[in-house]
């Protein structure tokens, strides 16, 4: 997968088209991807003990990769991840505008 833990990303179809957040987990066997503040759902919790409270609380829900584009610094714009070799390093790069992702 191109997209990693921490790269910022933009919803690119489904119910939340248009948000920005933080990648915060990728799940490669799902092929998908939690972003923060992005597909949210109410989880109906139960206590654990006398110290967790139950509830319910808002949870992060993972969303398909194909529907989220990283975002560059560069161009400030949803864009492709390309590849290139420096100095035999492999680093991704940006399709639109070159830059080191």
């Amino acid at each position: 997968m191109k997209i990693r833990k921490g790269d910022t990303v933009r919803v690119i179809s489904g119910k939340d088209l248009g948000r920005e957040g933080a990648v915060t987990r990728v799940i490669p066997e799902r092929e998908g991807v939690i972003v923060d503040g992005v597909n949210v759902a109410k989880r109906h919790q139960r206590a654990q003990g006398q110290t967790m409270q139950g509830g319910i609380i808002d949870k992060d829900m993972p969303i398909h990769v194909s529907n989220v584009a990283i975002l560059c610094g560069g161009c400030n714009a949803p864009t492709r991840v390309g590849h290139k070799i420096e100095a035999g390093v492999k680093v991704r790069v940006c399709r639109k505008c070159g830059k080191e992702l």
